[in-house]
């Protein structure tokens, strides 16, 4: 059997850099060398406190956004060959339970998310080579395509909530995914206000986002006055996007909103969590609220589209890469805001 070398998840704040079998491919499946893999909240979460889905046992090798050159291909498989550049995503639909049926494809009953890029090999299940893994073209990085998955969750969050040209939209909370957000915003037509704490963030809601405008919310102790007074006669945002996942901001973005606007809750706060907000604001004053999860096939293929044609330059979100052996370091830097994104070279 072949040896790798990952990283295992032990325990909250316990992985080792290991060496490890990796197994050949299935039928239908096919085996990556991973060439780049991205640091994510979500991979800086499963290491600070464990993660019930995506750590089914211990050790588990985790990691979940990656690209790289296929190294075996099992039988059956028709439209991928050793060789190739690949993105793959973390999960793909089964077509066949209720949400799939509905179109609903994020709340597919059997997503099974996969997990395991923190190593040198990773082995691809058969529906996310039928339905969600894609050729790279040699112009496009692999780093860069490793974004397809992190940039497909918001191009969903992006496409359900409909901003329309001109609108004023702001985004709160400016880590990688509220930066995308900002960047596709602005693409939309809309007149975007970022606002965030950390100046290496505020700096690239501008150079990466090209944010309208800049809140450094440590100069304000009341956010929402500065908020309505950029905005067309003082109303407020037709569109606010909440990306800290925090339950007393989710209940401040409803100050940001004019009457009929729309407030999207797309940071995700820890289970058991509540918040609460004025039953008026939304029955009298017509406030839409959204929250998507995850992303579908569709919506990964839009987001790699997007890195390819350079509408969106996400190279400029990698601050700093590392080799697979000092991915906890990475992990801690990303958890500390010392950098947006890290590259897992190997």
């Amino acid at each position: 059997m072949k040896k790798m070398h990952a990283i295992n998840f032990y325990a909250p704040r316990c992985i080792k850099y290991e060496t490890v079998n990796i197994c050949d491919p299935k039928d239908d499946e096919v085996q990556i060398k991973i060439d780049t893999a991205l640091t994510c909240g979500t991979d800086v979460k499963t290491y600070d406190r464990g993660h019930p889905v995506l750590i089914k046992k211990v050790p588990s090798i985790f990691g979940h956004e990656f690209a790289g050159t296929i190294e075996m291909v099992g039988k059956n498989v028709k439209n991928f060959k050793v060789g190739d550049r690949v993105v793959a995503a973390n999960s793909a639909p089964c077509g066949e339970c209720f949400f799939c049926k509905k179109g609903e494809f994020n709340l597919c009953e059997h997503l099974n998310l996969l997990n395991g890029a923190y190593a040198e090999y990773i082995n691809i299940p058969k529906l996310i080579v039928k339905k969600n893994m894609y050729l790279i073209p040699d112009s496009v990085p692999f780093e860069n395509a490793a974004f397809a998955e992190p940039l497909a969750n918001v191009v969903h969050g992006i496409e359900k909530t409909q901003i329309k040209q001109g609108d004023t939209v702001g985004v709160i909370g400016l880590g990688p995914i509220g930066l995308m957000f900002v960047k596709l915003a602005k693409l939309k037509g809309a007149k975007v206000i970022a606002a965030g704490r950390n100046p290496l963030k505020l700096k690239l809601a501008k150079d990466f986002g090209d944010a309208d405008e800049i809140i450094d919310l440590t100069k304000y102790k009341n956010p929402k006055k500065i908020f309505l007074s950029i905005t067309p006669q003082n109303k407020g945002l037709d569109v606010a996007f909440e990306c800290v996942g925090l339950p007393q901001v989710w209940e401040q973005m409803f100050d940001l909103v004019r009457r009929g606007g729309i407030v999207h809750l797309f940071g995700g706060c820890k289970s058991g969590t509540k918040f609460s907000i004025e039953t008026s604001r939304l029955h009298y004053d017509s406030i839409k609220v959204l929250s998507i999860f995850h992303h579908t096939p569709q919506y990964f293929k839009m987001a790699l589209d997007l890195i390819i044609n350079k509408q969106i330059d996400v190279n400029k979100l990698i601050t700093k890469t590392f080799s697979l052996a000092e991915t906890e370091r990475a992990l801690i830097m990303h958890k500390e805001s010392k950098i947006i994104k890290a590259a897992i070279k190997m």
